[in-house]
């Protein structure tokens, strides 16, 4: 069985740091606008790398980042199917925006098809607060857990109105 998220499912609200986060969720979502939290690509280094750990549904994933450039980070998810093959792949671009960053992506399928309706649309996840090595991005997490740990949740936002969330606890490998 396919397992497909669609951006449309993603919560990415445009508000920032006034944020509610669930008991039940690693993550936070933005309520409203106000101030986000100062930070620059330089604050994320230790991202670059690669990382490994298991995915959707328990399946291999692999997530990788080259270190700050001209503001931004670039970086790749490659998720597996469990039978050796690739269920689906991300673009994921970190970057300065505004005196704060944004996490923004793009989901591919096996074949490179893009996920999105068009080359415009992508999903998008500004950086709302950060507490120690915990970075809230909306709907997104980021949390390093010591040099070789990287920990990523991302909020889920389904047709039925119900809400879940995908938890990849990452180690590093290069």
């Amino acid at each position: 069985m396919r397992f497909v998220i669609p951006a449309a499912l993603l919560l990415t609200a445009l508000a920032a740091p006034s944020f509610a986060q669930e008991s039940q969720f690693n993550t936070r979502v933005a309520t409203e606008a106000v101030e986000r939290p100062a930070a620059t690509i330089a604050d994320l280094a230790w991202l670059s790398g690669q990382w490994e750990g298991p995915g959707v549904g328990g399946a291999p994933a692999q997530e990788a980042y080259s270190r700050p450039f001209g503001g931004t980070m670039a970086g790749t998810f490659v998720q597996q199917d469990g039978e050796g093959g690739v269920e689906f792949y991300e673009f994921i671009q970190i970057a300065e925006e505004e005196g704060s960053l944004v996490v923004r992506l793009k989901h591919f399928g096996p074949d490179m098809v893009g996920w999105e309706e068009n080359k415009e649309d992508f999903a998008r996840f500004p950086l709302i607060a950060r507490e120690g090595d915990s970075w809230y991005f909306d709907g997104l997490t980021f949390r390093r857990e010591g040099d070789d740990g990287f920990f990523v949740a991302v909020r889920m936002n389904h047709r039925d109105g119900s809400q879940s969330e995908l938890v990849f606890p990452l180690r590093r490998v290069r």
